[in-house]
């Protein structure tokens, strides 16, 4: 048995419901805490589930960031200080992460009020998730406006990188499940993590096999 809907189906629904199925659509995301401080000196931590890899050489992630016709303190802060860090959600923070996404008032810290412990690094003026077991730093480097519904794709280069040592193997790669890696589905479903399989790279001719 499945459900089937038009694009009229979908226009036409009741705007909650489909706020919640449409955010669900795309399965489990990256669950990431995204850490500013403000030109006043305010640190900022929201949750952020569109982190994406846009290049490694550069390095280069990207994030989306809601239409700012409301206050956006995320986007203030990077446009400001050109700095902003990127934090892996253990699965011990999804509760304290989520209510990250309250819209507090201005002058309120986030970590504060949240329960959320920061750190800072030397050399980088802006604070760190304490408990992420992947930490990067990041300096944006450019904007691009999606025309079609006001959201914007910020894009910044890494320029400094703090990984729990358990999850990187010899190769470089990464085990999100020896960092108790949460991701996340929809507004408000948190998952755990768990590696079912490694292959080597695709080449023509040779059919994949785990290599776990």
């Amino acid at each position: 048995m499945r459900k089937t809907y038009s694009g009229e189906d979908i226009r036409n629904m009741e705007n909650i419901y489909r706020l919640s199925l449409v955010n669900s659509l795309s399965g489990i995301k990256p669950a990431n805490l995204i850490a500013t401080r403000s030109a006043d000196g305010v640190d900022n931590v929201a949750i952020f589930s569109s982190v994406v890899h846009l290049g490694s050489n550069p390095a280069l992630l990207g994030f989306v960031m809601r239409p700012t016709t409301v206050i956006r303190h995320t986007y203030d802060n990077i446009k400001s200080s050109g700095l902003y860090t990127i934090n892996h959600l253990p699965n011990h923070l999804t509760a304290e992460a989520h209510y990250s996404s309250a819209k507090f008032e201005d002058g309120v810290s986030e970590f504060d009020a949240c329960g959320i412990e920061m750190d800072e690094i030397e050399g980088f003026d802006v604070p760190f998730v304490a408990d992420s077991p992947v930490r990067i730093g990041m300096r944006f480097v450019q904007e691009v406006p999606i025309e079609v519904n006001g959201t914007i794709m910020m894009i910044g280069r890494i320029d400094y990188l703090d990984i729990k040592s358990s999850m990187l193997a010899d190769d470089g790669s990464l085990d999100l499940s020896a960092g108790q890696v949460a991701g996340i589905s929809g507004l408000d479903s948190y998952y755990s993590i768990e590696r079912i399989a490694k292959y080597p790279y695709a080449r023509v001719g040779q059919p994949s096999k785990n290599i776990l």
